[in-house]
């Protein structure tokens, strides 16, 4: 992976490979369009990978909202400790502040594309851990896409 890359206001393309994983929560998260890779200033969007029983530790967002979509695999996300299953091309709205935490139950790979916005005022304002983290040693770009 180069630099990152910025946008200065203008269509950019990234690929997964282009962006380093983070891995911190669990599964290979991918923040693809936001602030450090294309400057964004409203949102962010990304990739999570999930191995059969990988999950990402659950969390809130204090400023934004989550948009899920599932692309394969079979995931199920526990909304306040409710669960929802999710299965490919479904879709899941996470308010503000609502605890999530995203489990693949499939045989398989499972991926899910995630939306959030608006940006929180300061990165690590955006996402709050809940539970303890499966590699807190991991580095990596947090949740906003900001290292």
């Amino acid at each position: 992976m180069g630099a990152p890359l910025v946008s200065e206001n203008r269509p950019t393309k990234i690929t997964a490979a282009d962006v380093a994983p983070n891995r911190r929560r669990g599964g290979d998260l991918r923040v693809l369009l936001g602030p450090k890779t294309v400057g964004t200033t409203t949102g962010f969007m990304g990739r999570l990978s999930l191995e059969p029983a990988e999950f990402v530790s659950e969390h809130y967002h204090p400023y934004s909202e989550e948009f899920l979509y599932v692309v394969r695999g079979e995931v199920l996300v526990r909304v306040d400790g409710e669960p929802v299953v999710l299965e490919p091309g479904a879709a899941l709205f996470v308010p503000i502040g609502v605890r999530h935490r995203v489990e693949n139950v499939g045989v398989g790979p499972a991926e899910v594309v995630f939306t959030l916005g608006p940006l929180a005022p300061r990165p690590e304002l955006g996402h709050v851990d809940t539970e303890e983290l499966p590699a807190p040693d991991e580095q990596g770009l947090d949740v906003g896409g900001r290292t």
